[in-house]
């Protein structure tokens, strides 16, 4: 049997793209000397089809964003847990989630005001739908910080889709396993945060 199953990847570069948008927080993990490093950061995803980034320059992990080093990247969509109780046929319990893993090079941006311009757009993604802040490009604050950031772009050599979303049941249960992938992640939030604040 292969693995992954077949029916738990998907590689529709439209899917993977939306879940880049939906979910820009990523996975950024680099090697050096079989050390890996890891970072968590948004990117965004440009008309030209690379990744565009930010990193404080005091993150070990800047060293490892330029040059054309090698770099993958995770980004992770909705997931829980799925009880056989869900089911209206007999299941063991499981685990779905969306996951789109990317392997690419990455390479430093010098320029500051393409960096700030990054910044704006950035921020401007981020806001989208309602655009109740907008980043101006006299910020004192963004400008003082500038020399303290350091912007990179990332060309994406290969996709990979796991969506893992019980496509192997029945149509009734697969519209059981979505329903309840909305509502945990719905609650879900809640539940944690109230655990920890």
């Amino acid at each position: 049997m292969s693995y992954p199953p077949k029916q738990h990847q998907d590689n529709t570069i439209n899917h993977l793209i939306e879940v880049i948008k939906t979910y820009p927080l990523a996975t950024l993990i680099s090697v050096k000397d079989n050390v890996p490093y890891i970072t968590h950061l948004p990117l965004i995803y440009n008309e030209s089809g690379k990744l565009i980034g930010h990193i404080d320059i005091n993150n070990p992990q800047a060293e490892r964003l330029k040059n054309n080093n090698d770099i993958t990247i995770i980004f992770s969509g909705p997931q829980c847990y799925i009880s056989p109780s869900i089911y209206s046929t007999k299941q063991l319990p499981t685990w779905n989630y969306i996951k789109v893993h990317l392997k690419g090079k990455v390479k430093a941006i010098e320029s500051k005001d393409a960096l700030k311009q990054s910044l704006i757009t950035m921020t401007e993604f981020l806001e989208a739908p309602d655009y109740k802040y907008v980043l101006e490009s006299d910020n004192k604050s963004m400008n003082a910080y500038l020399n303290y950031i350091e912007m990179f772009e990332i060309s994406i050599d290969s996709w990979e889709g796991k969506f893992k979303l019980s496509q192997d049941k029945k149509p009734e249960d697969i519209d059981n396993a979505r329903a309840e992938l909305v509502r945990a992640n719905k609650e879900s939030v809640e539940a944690f945060l109230d655990n920890i604040f």
